[in-house]
């Protein structure tokens, strides 16, 4: 009785398999060159039903509920230049910058 012979699977036979690692490997490539941009995640300051709020004369900030004013020692953040995400435009402008008692734009104090 004859023996039954194994052989290897079709694809690896016809290039199927190589053509298919490729593919792969330079759609991995292009992700990386890239830098996966479309892919970013970027993290919103407050939820959807708040608002943020700076510390007057320092660097601090809080998030308020839609309706409520911001407690004592917060303002709103001037028309234009409310920061919506993390590290965007405003969010890092604010970083060094504040509002004093009478809603003045200033440099934020050392250390924040």
């Amino acid at each position: 009785m004859p023996r039954s012979i194994t052989r290897p699977n079709t694809a690896f036979r016809t290039g199927r398999f190589r053509a298919a690692a490729a593919t792969f490997v330079g759609a991995t490539a292009l992700v990386t060159l890239t830098g996966c941009s479309s892919l970013e995640f970027r993290e919103d300051i407050c939820m959807s039903s708040e608002y943020p709020v700076l510390t007057v004369g320092g660097t601090g900030s809080a998030c308020v509920a839609e309706g409520q004013k911001p407690p004592a020692g917060y303002a709103r953040y001037p028309e234009g230049k409310v920061p919506q995400q993390v590290d965007d435009e405003w969010d890092v402008y604010w970083r060094t910058h504040t509002l004093d008692k009478d809603g003045n734009v200033i440099d934020a104090p050392d250390g924040g």
